[in-house]
């Protein structure tokens, strides 16, 4: 037994380094009920009575010997000293330099944070749609131009299944599932047959807003719309209401703020009116509430919708849309700070 318990000992002396794994399992090996150092403790049972003391006293100083040996290569892998297993030796040595949120993104988490304070939950839709929810639930006349080939993106030859032109296929996808009161945002990517420039883009994104209850009013709209604004560019920003049409709204709007660039003043940028147009909105039609199932005599609704490409050209002046999806690297790590 003096044999054994010197040959673990000189074992465990051969340890310098080992990992983690590797410290598991030799406490493992050494010190579980079935490891080597249990097993000469119950090999003890047999030793004649003179040597007992003896050996108890070198089998309990082994014991504590391992452990301690054990536990010290346990805290050395832990520190990093003896973890080559956790060396990429195919690592540059330069600095790996980090990527930064795309400004799109980095707007379009600041609307939908915006709109979640006001109540607003986020509803998502499927990209590729049919005409009923894209369209037809949406007061689109059957002759109404965009549901011509030359705006809309239909998939193969099936006149029913197109790309959204706009993410208001999302509210009425809720609106037909759910009862009032409804308050949701609806972000997402929209397709449009255009010719791609630096104004206009053949995909973009929008987020669209919705609230259906009794009583809602154009008053309420118009609040929604200020402190919108005043988040997202300012609390000096003021904004303008002018009369508009869609399909989908009666009466229909479109929104303008005070540029903030000029404070209004008047620039290149606004064109010297003082004014930049954002977004689009109204009251929902009742015939799009009863299309949707919802009593248009007891519910009233608002919805508005805006461009996050529009939103980010406003922030940071960005005068090419077609920017913001050529990942160029330059571009995006202009806004590093942003992020």
């Amino acid at each position: 037994m003096i044999n054994k318990i010197n040959e673990i000992r000189a074992q465990i002396d051969a340890v310098t380094s080992a990992t983690q794994a590797e410290v598991e399992a030799l406490r493992i090996k050494y010190l579980s009920k079935k490891g080597a150092v249990s097993a000469l403790m119950n090999d003890f049972r047999t030793v004649p009575a003179e040597q007992k003391r003896e050996l108890g006293q070198k089998l309990n100083e082994l014991k504590s010997y391992v452990t301690e040996r054990i536990n010290a290569l346990r805290d050395n892998a832990s520190s990093g000293a003896g973890d080559a297993d956790m060396l990429d030796l195919t690592r540059t040595a330069a600095p790996v330099r980090l990527g930064t949120r795309h400004p799109l993104s980095l707007v379009r988490e600041q609307i939908i944070d915006i709109f979640r304070r006001l109540g607003f939950t986020i509803a998502e839709g499927p990209e590729i749609e049919d005409d009923w929810h894209v369209f037809e639930s949406l007061n689109f006349a059957a002759d109404h131009p965009a549901r011509d080939m030359q705006d809309t993106f239909f998939i193969s030859r099936n006149p029913d299944v197109l790309l959204r032109t706009h993410t208001s296929s999302v509210q009425t996808r809720v609106m037909t599932s759910q009862k009032p009161p409804i308050r949701i945002i609806c972000p997402g990517r929209v397709y449009r047959n255009e010719a791609i420039s630096a104004r206009a883009h053949c995909f973009f994104h929008q987020v669209e807003a919705l609230y259906v209850d009794r009583h809602v009013t154009f008053a309420d709209l118009r609040q929604t719309l200020l402190y919108f604004a005043r988040e997202m560019f300012g609390p000096d920003t003021q904004i303008r209401l002018r009369p508009s049409y869609f399909p989908f709204t009666e009466p229909s709007a479109e929104m303008d703020i005070s540029c903030n660039l000029c404070g209004g003043k008047g620039c290149s940028f606004c064109k010297g009116t003082g004014w930049v147009e954002i977004l689009g909105c109204g009251m929902v039609d009742p015939a799009v509430l009863e299309a949707c199932g919802i009593d248009s005599k007891e519910y009233s609704g608002f919805a508005l919708g805006m461009g996050i490409e529009r939103i980010t050209n406003l922030k940071y002046q960005v005068k090419d849309l077609r920017m913001f999806s050529e990942n160029d690297i330059r571009f995006l790590e202009e806004f590093t700070a942003a992020h």
